[in-house]
């Protein structure tokens, strides 16, 4: 049964009853138990524990054993979180923090992220995941350099002042000569596009059999731009936290290192991003709602931010445990989300 037909069928007692174990348990992490509920409610223990049972028969609560108290399943936390979870705007604290934390802006994108990182684990005290984006700045110039018979250097100078130094197997019979002669052509070529934009290019060029490229330089051309193919390149996930994550869930550790074998999987970094592509603003995964995390039972909240074209460059999000503080996560993550995105978008600008 879906979540909100599910809602709709309880009664108010019942929806009280539900909240405040749902609420004691994301608290205390132990289950709850119907003394526990009577206090501060107008009805007995074995009126609560009625319906404790019918939430239990109806899926939204589970119990470890007979005589211990009940906690919320995955279903239970999900209609938690889609129909009862009040969710206040990050406080002036919160802000304050973060933004202390963040720092000012160098316009190193790679350091503002980390710090973003570390002010996402620092707030939930759970692991943080950033997804930086990818480096598309269009390129100033190209060098080749002959470091041995097999192997070459190119080096790549952006506009916006980044240099890349990269190193790959060059075709046989390579020269400096031709090694000077393609990296003068590419530079001739670069000057304002990006390097997805300067491989259509070369490889129109090279298609053509244009005269500025003997075979040699074509080759090389081919194989230097093979070695840097941005479709290759995976983007970087930066991970802070996982001393929280093993404080949450000490006792299981086997699905803690499964998480994190999963986080390192560099396959498995581009669909993080598509977890947060889809929908608007915030989403939240319980268990095994999400494919990528499954295994170690845990819970993600991921919000994706975008450039000054409002497209969707990377995300961030948080990792811990099911049992998660989601009312005051999800406005940190979200508003994290905005914030690199302003960054991002003032940079451009």
């Amino acid at each position: 049964m879906p979540a909100p037909s599910l809602l709709s069928d309880l009664n108010d007692r019942s929806r009280e009853v539900f909240r405040r174990v749902v609420e004691s348990y994301l608290d205390t992490g132990e289950p709850v138990g119907s003394r526990t509920l009577t206090r501060g409610m107008a009805v007995s223990a074995a009126t609560i524990r009625n319906v404790m049972q019918d939430l239990e028969y109806l899926g939204l609560l589970e119990s470890p054993h007979v005589s211990a108290g009940r906690f919320p399943t995955q279903l239970g936390l999900r209609l938690f979180v889609d129909g009862l979870m009040e969710v206040d705007p990050v406080g002036p604290e919160d802000r304050a923090r973060i933004a202390e934390i963040i720092g000012p802006d160098d316009r190193d994108t790679g350091a503002l992220l980390d710090r973003v990182s570390m002010a996402l684990s620092s707030l939930t005290r759970g692991a943080s995941v950033v997804l930086m984006p990818k480096q598309e700045a269009p390129l100033r110039h190209i060098e080749f350099v002959s470091l041995a018979p097999d192997r070459a250097l190119v080096i790549l100078v952006f506009a916006d002042g980044r240099v890349e130094n990269r190193i790959f197997t060059p075709p046989p019979g390579q020269t400096p000569s031709s090694l000077r002669e393609a990296g003068n052509f590419l530079s001739a070529q670069a000057e304002g596009r990006t390097l997805s934009d300067l491989r259509g290019a070369v490889a129109a060029h090279i298609s053509e059999g244009r005269r500025e490229l003997d075979s040699l330089a074509a080759d090389l051309v081919a194989a230097g731009l093979a070695a840097w193919d941005p479709q290759a390149a995976d983007p970087r996930l930066i991970v802070r936290g996982r001393a929280n994550l093993l404080a949450h869930q000490a006792a299981d550790l086997d699905r803690i290192r499964s998480l994190f074998d999963d986080l390192e999987r560099k396959r498995d970094i581009a669909r993080f991003l598509e977890l947060a592509e889809h929908g608007d603003g915030v989403r939240i995964f319980i268990g095994s709602e999400n494919e990528l995390f499954s295994l170690s039972g845990s819970s993600l909240v991921v919000s994706p931010y975008m450039n000054a074209d409002r497209k969707i460059v990377g995300a961030v999000g948080v990792i811990g445990p099911t049992r998660l503080n989601y009312g005051r996560i999800v406005p940190i993550v979200d508003y994290t989300a905005q914030l690199v995105g302003r960054v991002l978008s003032d940079r451009k600008g």
